[in-house]
């Protein structure tokens, strides 16, 4: 933050001739003497703000780098571990039999409103991270899905390679 600062304050002086184009002052003719550069320490009260506009088109948010896919996903993924493991602890079937008796409804149905409810925000302009706590981070949101998506494959590949429910 202070290298950003300091970055500016270099851009903007004179004796870098970007902000006396057209005056006639060139390098040469500006003592060095006359360009003072204050020191920055590390805490300094600097805050620098990036206002950028952010499309909402539907295409922009799905998009491979998008905001969309990867939450969505993630949401999708927590949700469907904790269905998985609440399935087999109350019936004792793997995610193979659950998918098979009646999952596919049920995954479809979730996929959908899971979907246009977090694409309602984002195309509205609003953005995940502004509705970030300090406990509830968008962050820990971001991790939380990955950890699902992982914990999700595993289950399914340790059901496929045991022949049956993980928990019994």
């Amino acid at each position: 933050m202070a290298t950003s600062s300091v970055m500016q304050s270099i851009l903007v002086s004179p004796a870098t001739g970007v902000a006396t184009k057209g005056t006639g002052l060139s390098r040469s003719t500006i003592p060095r003497s006359s360009c003072y550069l204050p020191r920055q320490g590390r805490n300094s009260g600097v805050l620098v703000r990036c206002m950028a506009k952010v499309s909402t088109g539907l295409f922009d948010l799905l998009a491979f780098s998008g905001p969309a896919p990867e939450r969505i996903n993630g949401r999708l993924a927590m949700i469907g571990f904790v269905a998985a493991i609440a399935v087999e602890l109350s019936k004792g079937e793997d995610v193979f039999a659950q998918i098979s008796n009646g999952g596919i409804p049920w995954f479809l149905l979730t996929t959908g409103v899971l979907s246009v409810a977090s694409l309602i925000p984002l195309s509205s302009g609003v953005s995940v991270e502004s509705k970030s706590k300090p406990f509830w981070s968008s962050d820990a949101e971001m991790w939380n899905g990955r950890f699902a998506m992982l914990g999700l494959v595993a289950l399914a590949l340790t059901e496929f390679v045991k022949g049956g429910a993980l928990i019994v």
